[in-house]
């Protein structure tokens, strides 16, 4: 989690404009596992986010990675079940700063 091509660095920066990079690194398989129910998304979310913790974010550098990985789903993956289908159409009709407060709440979701 913490190499050169990773997004949270070992100071504990975190460089959000590695999400794509770090996003299409995954595999379509285990894409297809993770969003094809969402229970099982909430859960990888909810991993992330504690190693996200644990490599010392705060509730804010959480929320504006999510914000990254909730762009880079909205733009280039087709929601594969109703719950990402209205988090999707949520992402695109709200302003950004809604779209801030949207990835605190998801935030907080998946803790």
């Amino acid at each position: 989690m913490m190499e050169k091509d990773h997004m949270i660095h070992k100071d504990g920066d975190v460089d959000t404009s590695k999400v794509d990079e770090t996003l299409e690194r995954m595999d379509t398989q285990q894409a297809d596992e993770i969003l094809g129910d969402f229970n099982e998304f909430r859960t990888y979310l909810s991993k992330r986010i504690k190693l996200g913790k644990t490599a010392g974010l705060d509730e804010e550098q959480l929320a504006k990675t999510a914000e990254k990985v909730a762009d880079y789903l909205a733009d280039k993956v087709t929601p594969r079940n109703k719950e990402e289908q209205l988090l999707q159409e949520l992402w695109k009709v709200g302003t950004k700063e809604e779209q801030h407060a949207l990835a605190h709440m998801l935030v907080k979701l998946a803790e």
